[in-house]
């Protein structure tokens, strides 16, 4: 066999393994088997088709939010691209076309749009107004992914409130249209929450129009639904700095043939008022009972990472 044989037969060998790793073949093929620690900067290149398992949407969820790119509203703070790559996790994890990501987030100094109410905890600002009212629709959006599966929002870098380290609400959908200005119909195949590392938001918070809001943040090892399991528990890949703004990507693998709108904590109308000592409840009330997505398993892909302290 000549050295050109040989070369051949490599390249061959190596191929059919490529191709074994995309169409999902042998055990956690669509997964990433890397944990992080809870400041690591940047998650693996190498992840496919991160198996996140959905958890609690949280008590800021509001229906209709508006079909845009840029969410902002004009809210202030270090710029960040959120972008979310959709696999079709039981059919190889293929690049999943026109699913609809929804996100939704605080602002600087965390607060939700519709929830003027709800203070965010520490001393802050009162929420900012627009035209002299509170705005319902700030740091709220859907995006549909294309051909490639890509789903991007400009936004903010989240502010803090009580009880959480700094995140980003999701929900994928499927199988609904765009109907006045928004999505309707079909169904919730993920509901997740999106992590930034602890180095990132220190850099954040250090600036203005963070530093208005003083007190006592929870970091990502105390955060009450992050487990500590990297891009499979909603841990961001990270780029930038916060002088210039963030670039935040993920992929997650969901079925899109089932309904998984996560383990509770829904509500569609305000708060009740709370004064300004007072704080936000976490979000987190359900976190408890955490609901796989199907055909995953409750402990995610890869080696089970230390426990860590958890917030009532």
């Amino acid at each position: 066999m000549t050295d050109s044989d040989l070369t051949r037969r490599r390249a061959l060998m190596l191929g059919g393994a490529a191709a074994g790793a995309v169409l999902g073949l042998g055990t956690g093929a669509c997964s990433s088997s890397h944990r992080h620690a809870p400041d690591a900067h940047k998650a693996p290149d190498a992840e496919l088709c991160v198996l996140n398992p959905s958890v609690t949407q949280g008590p800021y969820h509001l229906a209709d939010a508006p079909f845009r790119r840029d969410i902002t509203e004009g809210k202030e703070g270090v710029p960040l691209t959120v972008r979310l790559t959709v696999r079709d996790q039981p059919h190889a994890c293929a690049l999943l076309k026109d699913a609809a990501v929804e996100i939704w987030q605080c602002d600087a100094w965390g607060y939700h749009s519709g929830f003027p109410g709800a203070h965010p905890g520490g001393t802050t600002p009162a929420e900012s107004h627009f035209n002299g009212t509170a705005s319902t629709t700030y740091l709220r959006g859907f995006q549909t992914t294309g051909a490639d599966g890509v789903a991007e929002f400009t936004t903010i870098f989240p502010g803090w409130y009580t009880g959480r380290a700094p995140h980003i609400h999701v929900k994928v959908h499927t199988g609904g249209k765009k109907t006045a200005g928004t999505y309707k119909g079909g169904r919730v195949n993920w509901t997740g929450q999106l992590f930034l590392p602890d180095g990132d938001a220190d850099a954040v918070y250090a600036r203005a129009p963070y530093t208005k809001h003083t007190g006592t943040r929870t970091r990502l090892a105390h955060d009450p639904v992050y487990r500590g399991g990297g891009a499979g528990d909603g841990l961001m890949t990270v780029t930038g700095d916060a002088a210039t703004g963030f670039v935040a990507t993920l992929t997650v693998g969901i079925d899109p043939t089932r309904e998984n709108a996560g383990a509770g904590g829904a509500s569609t109308s305000p708060l009740p008022s709370a004064s300004a000592g007072s704080t936000a409840p976490p979000d987190s009330a359900a976190s408890a009972s955490r609901t796989p997505s199907a055909g995953v398993t409750a402990s995610g892909p890869g080696p089970s990472a230390p426990a860590v302290p958890r917030t009532p």
